[in-house]
């Protein structure tokens, strides 16, 4: 399939992009936001493990450049971003939604989840997709604005506490 969607209107000198940033840039988006940091190791297999991405970035808009410009003023940088876990017929799980601090309350958080929505709509099979999502305490207005409701009482999200994890080495082989 892959119909893209139409993307968003933005505000001057942001520009959203399919696909994934940078394992760097993903790594700190996910610490500078405030979600749980991740290591470059656990954000390799992203691409290949998600069914969709879009990120947003930001270029300042053009400056008059004198001796005193540095290098970082004239930077893009990534700002936004959020992705699809899914089987691509009728499951979705929407992650890492994530801005930068200093570009919050511009839009951009809705922006990538209608995007995300947005190309569910578009490129699902037929029928009526699920659409889930864990909402930390920020992003439950965004997430309730654009018609996410609590899954309680019928469904309850649920987890392995980070504990159940064994050691490799501490492994015993299974015999076959």
């Amino acid at each position: 399939m892959s119909n893209n969607p139409t993307p968003p209107i933005l505000p001057e000198g942001y520009t959203l992009h399919p696909g994934f940033p940078s394992i760097t840039n993903y790594c700190h988006l996910r610490a500078a936001s405030g979600l749980t940091p991740k290591t470059e190791a656990q954000a390799a297999p992203i691409p290949k493990g998600s069914w969709y991405g879009c990120f947003i970035t930001f270029s300042p808009p053009a400056v008059i450049i004198t001796e005193a410009s540095t290098p970082e003023a004239e930077k893009t940088v990534t700002v936004a971003m959020g992705r699809i876990i899914g089987d691509g017929g009728w499951y979705y799980h929407i992650v890492d939604m994530a801005v930068l601090p200093e570009h919050q309350r511009k839009g951009l958080g809705d922006a990538v989840l209608k995007h995300l929505l947005a190309y569910i709509q578009a490129n699902s099979a037929e029928g009526l997709p699920y659409v889930n999502l864990f909402a930390d305490p920020p992003g439950r207005k965004l997430y309730e604005r654009n018609g996410f409701v609590d899954a309680l009482p019928g469904q309850l999200g649920m987890k392995l506490p980070r504990t159940w994890v064994v050691k490799r080495e501490a492994v015993e082989e299974i015999p076959e």
